[in-house]
This record gives C-alpha cells, structure tokens and sequence, in this order.
C-alpha cells in the first residue's frame, strides 16, 4: 500500500511495509506523519514535535528515510519501537552498502548532513547489512519527560 500498510502493532512496536510507492518523492513524508503518530500515541506530551527531543527524532527520520531513497535503493520498511524513555527506528532499504560519509562536514553544503545529524542527535545508531537484499539502519532517541506546561497532542476543532 503506498501509505504505508500497518503489518503488526504489538504494544509499542509497529512495523510499516513501505515496498510499494517506496520509490515516491512522498515517502519521507509518511515516514514522519507515521513516526509522529507513535511519538504522540505512546510519550503524550512528551512525544509533541514542539519538544527537543521528538522534533530531533523526526528530523532524523527524515534525513535516514531521505538518504535510503537517495542512496540505498527502495526503502522497504520502517520499524517502531518505544519505550518508557527511548523510540527507536529502523529504516530498511534494498542497497547492500553501508553509510558513510562523503568527506568531512561543511555546514556550507546544501545536502550531506544527514550522518553528520546521525552522530550529534542520536543516542546512538548503526547498520544492519542484510546481505543481497539490503541493509537495515537503526537509531534511539532518548525521550525525555514533557516540562511543566508543555503543549498538549492537539485536538479536533470546531468551526
């Protein structure tokens, strides 16, 4: 399905078959409407994008779902997972090769930043090869308690 075909939701855990429609300039954008849809539903005021921590983890979500698609192939899956202080996500796509940089940083770049962000966002991070059929690249996010007065998930709105 190219919205994303929820295949299992197990407490905090789903998983999101991403083989069709993968290849649509949309699919970073699913990939961070369905990753904030999880921050909200499983940290409440903490998982608010308004917050440091969540707004980190869907900026990474992009930047590893951007660089599948731009450099690994087909992305093929997003895997959530939360717990009590943490989300981790897993983005698969069909190209065999590791990440690596391209050379140092330079802030001055329009495009390259996405390990560079890997390394000073997440709590830590890594790669997964999966032989022929492509690789798996992972990250955590610490998600810290929502502050006093923080901005609730929000709401429908009448007219």
């Amino acid at each position: 399905m190219a919205n994303g075909k929820e295949l299992r939701a197990v407490d905090r855990s789903l998983r999101y078959d991403l083989t069709e429609g993968s290849h649509e300039a949309g699919v970073v954008a699913r990939c961070r409407d369905l990753t904030q849809r999880a921050l909200r539903s499983w940290f409440g005021p903490a998982g608010s994008p308004e917050l440091p921590a969540p707004s980190d983890a869907l900026l990474l979500v992009s930047e590893v779902v951007t660089n599948a698609r731009t450099h690994g192939g087909d992305v093929s899956e997003l895997r959530l997972a939360g717990t009590d202080r943490a989300l981790w996500v897993q983005v698969t796509d069909t190209c065999p090769d590791r990440p690596r940089p391209h050379g140092p940083h330079r802030a001055d770049r329009s495009s390259g930043h996405g390990l560079y962000l890997l390394e000073r966002l997440a709590t830590r991070w890594g790669c997964v090869p999966r032989g022929r059929a492509g690789k798996t690249v992972w990250f955590e996010v610490e998600m810290l308690p929502a502050p006093t007065g923080a901005p609730e998930a929000p709401g429908p709105t009448r007219s």
